[in-house]
């Protein structure tokens, strides 16, 4: 049997795009078919078609929206490497933004003179972000020149914006009613802000956990020792958000967790290493700059004692690839958190798959569920 997909780059990731009908045609549910197709659990995840890689590991479903007010509706997906399990706890920005792209190329918005704008509404945050794609003469441009930090090869130009992100997941800015909470790991104490918008997100404090605001090119290499501490914080972040009972049931997704401190550089307000998966990104996960930008606005938090004034329409945020600008904006839909991005097809494919092995998988997952259950 045959899935067939695209392969897409949004912002600083790659995902396999499908659409919702496919997946329900091959008769198996996303979490038994996604490892399968991916190729976990590998950690060159050689058999399948994931990048091996947090930001490669990705896949979106799509649908074509009811709503009057919605166009597309999708569910993000981040897929194990190690693990043949599905994490749907959380969004990627990145890759959202392949979606209004996807909408455009395959005829489900009409293209509308100078820019067209397709509302997404993403599944596991109930987020509505308004995506602005550039179609000059009701075209999509063959020449595209627009690029963002962490990429080399330009793509089509796409505005996020992130429609009253606040509370998404957790119901409150604040899970803990707190700016700043203090996370203790050994005889380590973290100044954490714990906060919902865009996605869960722990900011660290990085001056006060031992990172000098002076050494951030080094931070990448520093992280290293500290990776298992700060995954404790992570896990212990989730318990005090709200997102698991104890730290061992926590997501390996959310919450999102960086390290932020003041800029050392004038281009910058901000200087942030976020982590994905238990890895330093490479860049940032646009969730968490939308989250970022609200805690800037947030008095109290790490974010805005970090910038010493509150932050204007805009914020520039240093980040390993570069600098990475968000906005906000007052519509008539309410406040929008906004970020360029770039978002480009890669190819189109038709994955082949063997039912006989997706029928055993899909059995071993029923029987772990049962003993959970048991």
């Amino acid at each position: 049997m045959d899935l067939r997909a695209h392969w897409m780059r949004g912002g600083t990731s790659k995902c396999w795009v499908f659409e919702h009908a496919a997946i329900q045609k091959t008769g198996f549910s996303a979490d038994t078919l996604l490892p399968r197709i991916f190729g976990s659990p590998d950690v060159r995840q050689l058999d399948g078609v994931g990048g091996a890689t947090s930001t490669t590991s990705k896949a979106m479903i799509l649908r074509r929206s009811e709503s009057e007010d919605i166009d597309v509706e999708f569910t993000f997906a981040q897929v194990g490497i190690e693990e043949a399990k599905v994490d749907w706890g959380s969004n990627c920005g990145n890759c959202s933004s392949v979606v209004g792209l996807y909408a455009i190329e395959q005829g489900w918005v009409a293209r509308r003179n100078d820019v067209t704008e397709v509302r997404t509404f993403n599944t596991n945050t109930k987020q509505t972000i308004i995506q602005s794609i550039p179609t000059p003469d009701r075209q999509l441009p063959d020449h595209l020149t627009s690029i963002v930090p962490g990429t080399v090869f330009p793509g089509h130009s796409v505005q996020l914006g992130f429609l009253s992100p606040e509370g998404r997941t957790t119901g409150k800015l604040l899970p803990t009613g707190q700016a700043i909470s203090r996370i203790a790991t050994g005889d380590t104490i973290a100044e954490v802000s714990l906060i919902d918008a865009g996605a869960p997100l722990a900011l660290i404090d990085a001056e006060k956990f031992g990172f000098p605001a002076e050494s951030y090119d080094d931070w990448v290499d520093q992280v290293s020792a500290q990776l298992e501490t700060i995954e404790t914080i992570r896990r212990q972040a989730a318990v005090e958000m709200g997102l698991a009972h104890d730290p061992q049931d926590a997501e390996r997704a959310i919450p999102k967790i960086g390290l932020v401190s003041r800029s050392t550089d004038e281009s910058a307000d901000l200087q942030i290493l976020m982590l994905s998966m238990g890895r330093p990104h490479p860049a940032m996960p646009i969730t968490g700059s939308v989250g970022v930008s609200v805690a800037a606005q947030t008095q109290g938090t790490v974010v805005a004692n970090s910038l010493g004034s509150p932050s204007g329409h805009e914020l520039r945020i240093r980040i390993p690839g570069g600098v990475l600008s968000t906005f906000i904006d007052d519509s008539s839909l309410g406040r929008t958190i906004g970020v360029h991005r770039t978002a480009r097809t890669l190819a189109e494919a038709s994955l082949p798959f063997a039912t006989d092995q997706l029928q055993e998988a899909a059995l071993s997952q029923s029987e772990e569920a049962l003993e959970c259950r048991t």
